[in-house]
């Protein structure tokens, strides 16, 4: 018998949107965009940290440790699903709609138990075709670390919890949904976003359009204070290196940590060029790097 225990955490409900219907429609194209839907769904919830507990129906509920990565994975999947919709017609659409709320659940082996799901479960079912509905505790915990806006929607009443729960669409763009009823973002004036979907796009540039100088300076000291060698190539590594971990963290739809792992043996590669003494002793961190990608691509969600 396993044994039961409390633990806090974030639960992350999805379902489909007019599920029967599609099924009416056509049970094995459904059922076949169904896998195809939630395996994309499974391997950005891996990515971000998070793990698949259950899937039942057109149903799928998950756990994460990060409230921030759980909201950053619902972000991702919706719009990776928009575009696996794109091509589609508009009846014959597979639309999610998910909900997170942070809460303490009851563990019993791999699955949970208590108001903590139920309540990510009601803001699923309140969420818009292709949205993402959060509860207050998940806001509170995300609204300044996460690049997307919020509209607040007022408490949801949630059967068997006492007191309502205040709860959050995520604006995730004009694919993402149904827009919020009017009235819902002017009930809480404070819940307008600090940030905007463009910002991270517009601060990488910012910061590249920095780097860039910073390279042009190097490179113009180094010419004009010439002595027969050029010193300002490990500079300029050093700042082309961060300049990729910086556009790898801004990107949503690539695998960040491959990513990541392919930026370090470019750099690694580049060291050993330029420090060229006839041995390229850089093949063997590069064959450990190989086995670093090889188990991040066989054990991902």
């Amino acid at each position: 018998m396993t044994e039961t225990r409390r633990k806090l955490t974030t639960i992350f409900c999805a379902d489909v949107q007019d599920y029967t219907r599609l099924m009416g429609a056509d049970e094995e194209g459904t059922l076949a965009m169904l896998k195809r839907h939630r395996d994309a769904m499974s391997r950005l919830i891996g990515l971000h940290g998070g793990r698949v507990i259950n899937t039942w129906g057109d149903g799928l509920i998950a756990e994460f440790p990060s409230v921030v990565e759980a909201v950053r994975a619902a972000v991702d999947v919706q719009n990776e699903l928009a575009g696996m919709n794109a091509t589609r017609p508009a009846d014959g659409r597979m639309l999610f709609r998910i909900g997170i709320n942070l809460g303490d659940v009851i563990a019993d082996g791999e699955d949970i138990y208590g108001d903590g799901v139920n309540i990510a479960a009601r803001l699923q079912a309140s969420a818009a075709a292709g949205g993402v509905v959060i509860s207050n505790t998940v806001y509170e915990q995300v609204r300044n670390k996460v690049a997307v806006g919020f509209d607040f929607l007022g408490p949801l009443t949630v059967k068997n919890v006492s007191e309502p729960v205040p709860s959050y669409a995520v604006r995730i763009g004009e694919d993402a949904g149904d827009a919020p009823p009017p009235q819902a973002a002017t009930t809480r004036p404070e819940a307008i976003p600090a940030k905007s979907t463009q910002q991270p796009n517009r601060r990488v540039r910012k910061i590249f359009a920095v780097f860039a100088l910073a390279a042009a300076a190097l490179v113009a000291i180094n010419l004009l204070s010439w002595q027969g060698g050029f010193w300002a190539a490990w500079p300029l590594l050093g700042l082309a290196f961060v300049s990729a971990l910086i556009w790898i963290r801004s990107q949503d739809r690539i695998d960040r940590r491959m990513a990541t792992l392919a930026a370090i043996a470019l750099g690694i590669v580049a060291i050993n060029l330029l420090s060229w003494h006839g041995i390229f002793w850089a093949v063997w961190p590069l064959l450990g790097l190989a086995v670093a990608a090889g188990l991040q691509w066989a054990t991902r969600g």
